[in-house]
């Protein structure tokens, strides 16, 4: 949340599987899990990484992808760069 709070404004929405992070609508999603929290997030493209560790699934134009936290370490620079894509790309 502190790297997106540099991006812009974020509404966190708890719901009884996780939170949404929403800009006028949802840019990711936190799961917690049993050993790690899925972040899942959309891209207007398909990014083809070691960390993504779903199958990228192309709805609409939109590429969701998802990245199995187990530590606060695990959020690099690359997981920064797609939350702050996502974010740019959703509606104001």
């Amino acid at each position: 949340m502190r790297h997106l709070r540099t991006v812009g404004p974020v509404h966190v929405e708890p719901v009884s599987v996780g939170a949404f992070l929403k800009r006028a609508r949802t840019f990711a999603e936190l799961r917690p899990m049993r050993r790690w929290v899925a972040l899942s997030f959309s891209l207007t493209r398909r990014v083809e990484h070691a960390r993504i560790t779903r199958r990228v699934v192309n709805y609409r134009g939109r590429y969701f992808h998802v990245v199995n936290l187990r530590s606060p370490q695990e959020l690099d620079d690359d997981v920064r760069a797609w939350l702050t894509e996502a974010y740019l790309n959703s509606p104001e």
